[in-house]
């Protein structure tokens, strides 16, 4: 399946300690280097993201309307971890009270809610993926301990 849509223009990237959500944990270096990724975003990462993430989609194009309306896509963080070598993010996401908050009115299921939720992660992972392999020409400069077991 895939979703024939156009890409949105990226998230703008904020300055938020990324050790606030769940999901992650970051030790060592607080550089983001939010600047840096928030650029390469706009050079042309997100639009490639996108399109890869879009081709094999499984969400229709009205699940992608809820997300547009929602503004969801404004709430990506992704940020730099020195210490693993990686991009990092956090994705947005339809929160578990949506029905009690009436969201939107085609939200209808938690099918739809949850479908939704897992396409915006693949879309955060494939994002962070293309920035790592395709954009990002710096290396990490964690420098493990002396003291580390050599487990060769």
């Amino acid at each position: 399946m895939s979703l024939d849509v156009e890409p949105p223009d990226p998230p703008e990237l904020e300055e938020i300690d990324p050790n606030q959500y769940e999901d992650a944990e970051i030790v060592g270096d607080t550089d983001y280097r939010r600047t840096e990724l928030e650029q390469l975003l706009r050079e042309g990462a997100w639009e490639d993201a996108f399109e890869e993430w879009a081709a094999s989609s499984d969400l229709e194009e009205s699940e992608w309307q809820i997300v547009l309306d929602l503004g969801l896509i404004r709430e990506y963080d992704f940020f730099w971890d020195d210490f693993a070598d990686r991009v990092g993010y956090h994705a947005p996401g339809i929160p578990e009270d949506w029905k009690h908050r009436d969201l939107h009115p085609e939200l209808d299921s938690w099918g739809t809610v949850s479908g939704i939720n897992a396409g915006l992660t693949e879309l955060g992972q494939i994002v962070c993926e293309v920035l790592k392999t395709e954009y990002i020409d710096w290396e990490a400069e964690y420098d493990a301990p002396d003291d580390l077991p050599d487990f060769e």
